[in-house]
């Protein structure tokens, strides 16, 4: 049956697509290597690390039932409910404290309350629901932790994880636990939970992170459409948030000198936001047609600074709405967005639907960013001088003999900094920033966590 269906694939397939089709199967190689590697776990670091989450859950734990009880006077539901349980952090939400209700469809199609993610985002903004809600995210993201934290390793002290190459409509690499039902996602993994993972003995870690990967390919897709270069500029400039902040926040008293500028954009925009912080955050999502109302919620930061923001940004970086127009005009005609790099995706929802519209914007520039690591991740595999542990969206993590790093690094920084020649002569690169330590944290307390490779400080051998 699988040969059938290849069989039939295959006549489909035109040079575009055929082409992507070739690049998903050379990959198999690296990231079968990094499924069978994993990554050894300092077991030590781990059973401290779980010690200081569990003593944070219960601190929390007492902080909110003396919310619940002394604040909101429910002394029977602490003693017998529980943060864990949807069904009583419903009857705590909606039945005690009257906020409005919230729903979702179960895999049956039958309504059910729900007191998810989704449901609390909405709430939060309830003065009774705000402490309460704002424990509930604080203990639920600790126990994912202990939970990661407890997962199985394999006898061999290392924790697996497995990756899916066709696992995202982007190009992103997907992972989840290893084919053993061990191990776990080792993508979205917090700097204390990292620094449980070491470097095999003798060898040392690099990581190697693309700098502004989406926004530097926005600024190139704007130059390959329409030949403005303003947010290529500003990307390449050194410091595309201060860029952002100097166009966006016109009152302030910008001198034109890099380090000056800089000192003003990091003065206070609206509570612990500066101005840079806004531009970073208000920029991305502008840039993918964000929402200033939906904006305003994830933020915090008032509707009016955000519409002010957005209204300087577009009219800086102009090229943003006709790059949207030609997104949308793209699905209207052809249903199809083909990146600078050549992979095509098909969109199959309603082309005059925003969210699907909102989609493909987002669309090229994360495939940019995706299929520039794992070209790089090929790269580095192909000439079999390092071991590939991990590829964490736009980063790649691997191992190395300690005393080969001035040699190893620089050729590696190499393979993932990959020139693109874009039209009317302007080149494209998205640079790597490489870090190297002995566990996979960044700690600046720990000597062993990585450090950057420039950092003439560095240690250069372990500390034991």
């Amino acid at each position: 049956m699988t040969h059938e269906v290849l069989t039939a694939l295959e006549q489909q397939l035109r040079p575009t697509t055929a082409a992507t089709y070739r690049f998903s199967r050379d990959l198999q190689g690296p990231i079968l290597e990094m499924n069978t590697r994993g990554l050894l776990v300092d077991l030590y670091r781990r059973d401290d690390v779980l010690a200081q989450y569990r003593t944070e859950i219960v601190r929390l734990e007492e902080q909110l039932d003396d919310i619940v009880r002394d604040g909101i006077g429910l002394e029977e539901w602490v003693a017998t409910s529980s943060w864990r349980s949807n069904k009583q952090m419903c009857i705590l939400l909606y039945d005690r404290l009257g906020l409005p209700t919230q729903w979702k469809r179960t895999p049956g199609g039958e309504r059910s309350r729900t007191a998810d993610r989704d449901a609390l985002e909405r709430l939060e903004h309830y003065l009774m629901a705000e402490p309460v809600v704002k424990h509930i995210f604080a203990l639920r993201d600790l126990g994912k932790k202990v939970s990661f934290l407890s997962t199985a390793i394999d006898l061999d002290g290392r924790l697996r994880t497995s990756f899916n190459i066709a696992g995202t409509t982007t190009g992103r690499l997907a992972s989840s636990y290893s084919d053993f039902g061990t191990g776990t996602n080792l993508q979205n993994v917090e700097n204390l939970l990292r620094s449980v993972f070491v470097a095999d003995p003798g060898m040392k870690f690099c990581n190697i992170d693309l700098e502004q990967g989406d926004s530097r390919g926005v600024g190139a897709i704007h130059w390959q459409l329409f030949r403005d270069g303003r947010y290529l500029d500003a990307c390449e400039s050194g410091d595309l948030h201060t860029t952002v902040a100097r166009g966006a926040f016109r009152h302030l008293p910008w001198t034109g000198d890099a380090k000056k500028d800089r000192e003003v954009a990091n003065g206070s925009f609206y509570r612990s936001f500066s101005y840079r912080d806004a531009a970073k955050r208000l920029g991305h999502g502008t840039n993918y047609q964000g929402q200033a109302d939906k904006m305003s919620r994830a933020t915090h930061i008032p509707l009016n600074h955000i519409k002010d923001f957005q209204t300087n940004y577009l009219a800086e970086f102009s090229s943003f709405p006709q790059w949207w127009r030609w997104v949308a005009e793209s699905l209207r005609d052809t249903r199809q967005i083909t990146t600078l790099l050549g992979r095509q995706r098909v969109f199959f929802g309603d082309y005059k639907d925003p969210e699907t519209i909102r989609q493909a914007v987002a669309y090229e520039p994360q495939s940019i960013t995706a299929d520039t690591i794992d070209r790089g991740l090929l790269a580095l595999w192909r000439a079999n001088r390092i071991q590939l542990l991990l590829q964490v969206h736009d980063s790649v993590l691997f191992q190395f003999p300690e005393e080969q790093e001035d040699d190893i690094v620089p050729w590696a920084l190499s393979c993932i900094q990959q020139v693109i020649h874009l039209k009317g002569d302007r080149n494209f690169c998205i640079p790597g920033d490489a870090k190297v330590g002995w566990n996979w944290s960044d700690s600046p307390a720990d000597p062993n966590a990585l450090r950057k490779y420039n950092d003439p400080s560095r240690p250069r051998y372990r500390t034991r």
